[in-house]
């Protein structure tokens, strides 16, 4: 493998009755430009086993994206708002936020596919303790533009001459690509660190073959030419990396490691904000 690359292998991990796949943090590799987290949710089946109670955040901003069936978000600024295939929710915690995910009441106990991504943002160190806020832009609301045989969906930031709605806090870029026809681009049109997560399909980089699920993530500026088959879906990601080192502990983020102390004492004293008509809030853990 080309020394311009690093791999990065999807590791599978439960939540509740869900199973999920872990890219980042890694130990090689803890961040990717300011994205330090990122799950993979199925493509599974739900049936009643997909509901997130109340937890809380500090020091980021969650995106939630999906390819395929819905969830209801509820926080604790009183928001409430359903992500369909193709949305984006960007919840900004900054000072503190709680939330729930949950499935949909009117499709309660049926059984439908759900599949997609949950993203940690680590917000910059002078805007860790901003008041929290939220943001949903639906996918029609999102630039999208076809360049060899790629179709391209800006979901946030800025890249290649566009800007996403969703107000992010520093440089980033996060783009769904679906590959139409068999394809050579390079991710050099893009800047900072980039990452390449392969969704599904076939992929060249380097010289390697690469699997499905794995996250590529190239060195800034060194980005080599991707081979990609037609029926290809990537997800890029990546931005200006901050010059900070970030902590992670549970939900919590944080430039200070005491921040995130706090934090745990908060919500352990049930100190945080509530969501309205919420209950059974997720324990701290340990």
């Amino acid at each position: 493998m080309s020394n311009q690359t690093t791999i990065i292998e999807e590791r599978a991990r439960d939540i509740g009755d869900f199973l999920v796949g872990r890219l980042l943090p890694f130990r090689k590799k803890r961040m990717v430009g300011p994205f330090i987290f990122i799950d993979h949710m199925g493509p599974s089946t739900v049936k009643d086993n997909f509901d997130i109670g109340p937890h809380p955040h500090i020091g980021l901003s969650t995106l939630t994206y999906l390819f395929e069936g819905e969830i209801m978000h509820r926080d604790s600024l009183g928001t409430q708002q359903r992500i369909a295939p193709g949305g984006v929710n960007w919840m900004t915690a900054g000072k503190g936020i709680a939330h729930s995910e949950r499935i949909p009441d009117d499709l309660r106990g049926s059984s439908y596919e759900i599949h997609g991504y949950q993203i940690w943002v680590a917000l910059p160190k002078h805007l860790e303790d901003i008041d929290a806020d939220f943001f949903h832009a639906d996918a029609a609301e999102l630039p999208t533009w076809s360049q060899k045989g790629l179709e391209f969906t800006l979901v946030a930031g800025r890249a290649m001459g566009k800007t996403s709605p969703v107000p992010v806090y520093s440089d980033l870029y996060m783009l769904n690509v679906e590959v139409k026809e068999d394809s050579n681009w390079s991710p050099r049109e893009l800047y900072g660190e980039t990452a390449i997560c392969l969704v599904d399909g076939e992929m060249n980089a380097c010289g390697e073959s690469n699997g499905k699920g794995n996250l590529l993530v190239a060195k800034p500026g060194e980005a080599c030419n991707i081979q990609v088959k037609a029926g290809t879906h990537l997800l890029i990601f990546g931005g200006e990396p901050f010059p900070e080192e970030r902590f992670i502990w549970w939900n919590f983020v944080s430039s200070d490691k005491e921040k995130i102390e706090v934090a745990k004492e908060n919500w352990k004293r049930d100190q945080f904000p509530q969501i309205p008509g919420e209950s059974g809030r997720i324990p701290l853990p340990g």
